[in-house]
């Protein structure tokens, strides 16, 4: 089960270890092994799955007849779940799961089979999927032989189909119709084994306005076409924001850091931004935000997401991407979709003597490079996205209430504000997503 090791995501783990494990003992049956993976922590790339094959393999490649990966949200019928995996030839090769794919080839995927894109299906992570133990030991053989190539870990569902099919040679995806993303209590879930509670997470009232400072990165060139969406957009949800640039314009406002520009990484500029919101805003303000100016964010839902985590945890909140973890290596939060920061974060990251190598090194990668050196734990949630709602397949989006979304590239950047993420879309009172109109965003 992937899940995460800061305080709410952990208690949500072990309940549902304590759920699997009352259904099998209610069975009579043997009891299966529910290992939650933040607590192998021998390696931080173990979020990316690959690197435990091997572990897998020796512990249970003897004695066991499928490994199935679920989400923390994801809510299991063991009885369908084994009579479901039943139906496959446990002494063959099977990768199972529910499929989704590319409706159009897309920059997450280096434009993988941009001929086709819908030929290739990964599995919806939300909805569980699993490996019988041929294919495990199969890919741990292969691992040992060639070890995992160290570059980025972008979209981790997709990067593990595409290894399991090892260009022809392993198998595809197969769709598995009781693999459901479906909410437990909607009427479609009778021939479920899987269901997954997609909401957005509530712990009590939603933070305040007040307690979340907003800090938007920009510099002269965009003054005049991307803050004005901001403006139109979200900033009026925002009772905190200031934009930063390489130019003073009082008429947004914007301040000058006195970091020049750079054609990539902000590093210096991201830097400057954290010193400002220790020494210059108040200490009560507990979380700190920084978007890029042509991110677009609900701070109605993400108030309503910080009330699950403590900010006197240090907290590194946002969309988990990583690099090199084959070998090593660090996850980190990619800038685009939004970046959160507890106080606490930041305080812990300042009095390091971690910094940039360089001003225009990629700030969020330093960031995850830093807080990773520091033993911190970054915190993922899919509710953030690195890019535009059409780089993702619609069905993974259907059980997502989103915090963010990323570029202006060939959109109507307003439209998708108002379909995606306005509060004037905000689900009805009984939690239930209310009907917009979604299409072709």
């Amino acid at each position: 089960q992937k899940n995460q090791s800061n305080s709410f995501h952990s208690k949500r783990a072990e309940d549902l270890k304590r759920d699997i494990l009352k259904q099998a003992e209610d069975l009579g049956k043997e009891l299966p092994k529910v290992l939650l993976i933040h607590q192998i922590d021998r390696h931080e790339g173990a979020w990316t799955i690959l690197p435990l094959m091997k572990d897998f393999s020796l512990t249970y490649g003897r004695n066991s007849s499928w490994i199935f990966f679920c989400e923390e949200d994801t809510r299991i019928q063991v009885v369908k779940l084994l009579e479901t995996l039943r139906r496959f030839d446990k002494s063959k090769e099977w990768f199972l799961g529910k499929a989704l794919y590319d409706e159009e080839s897309t920059i997450i995927h280096h434009y993988a089979f941009a001929e086709n894109p819908t030929v290739f299906k990964f599995p919806d992570f939300a909805a569980g999927w699993a490996l019988s133990i041929p294919l495990v030991n199969k890919l741990a053989k292969k691992l040992k032989s060639e070890p995992l190539k160290s570059d980025f870990t972008i979209d981790l569902k997709h990067e593990i189909a595409l290894y399991i099919w090892q260009k022809g040679e392993g198998p595809h995806l197969t769709p598995v119709p009781e693999f459901c993303t479906d909410d437990v209590n909607s009427y479609k879930v009778d021939h479920c084994a899987t269901t997954f509670s997609n909401f957005l997470p509530l712990c009590g009232e939603p933070v305040n306005k007040e307690d979340v400072f907003v800090a938007v990165k920009t510099c002269q060139k965009f003054h005049g076409d991307r803050i004005p969406v901001v403006k139109q957009t979200w900033e009026r949800e925002a009772a905190l924001i200031e934009y930063y640039s390489d130019y003073a314009d009082i008429s947004i406002p914007t301040i000058d850091l006195g970091v020049p520009n750079t054609d990539r990484g902000h590093c210096g500029k991201t830097f400057a931004i954290l010193e400002r919101f220790l020494n210059h805003t108040s200490p009560r303000t507990p979380w700190l935000v920084v978007v890029d100016d042509d991110t677009l964010i609900s701070i109605f839902r993400l108030r309503k997401l910080l009330s699950c985590y403590d900010p006197n945890e240090p907290v590194f909140l946002g969309e988990r991407y990583g690099y090199g973890l084959g070998t090593g290596g660090y996850s980190y939060i990619t800038g685009g979709g939004g970046m959160v920061f507890s106080r606490t974060a930041v305080q812990k990251l300042l009095a390091s003597k971690c910094r940039c190598y360089s001003m225009d090194a990629p700030d969020d990668m330093v960031l995850g490079m830093c807080f990773s050196g520091l033993g911190i734990p970054i915190t993922h949630s899919p509710l953030f996205h690195q890019a535009r709602p059409m780089d993702y397949p619609k069905d993974y989006l259907s059980h997502q209430i989103p915090v963010s979304f990323h570029k202006h590239w060939n959109i109507d950047p307003v439209k998708v504000y108002f379909t995606w993420l306005a509060p004037n879309t905000e689900e009805s009172h009984n939690g239930k997503k209310v009907g917009y109109n979604r299409e072709d965003l």
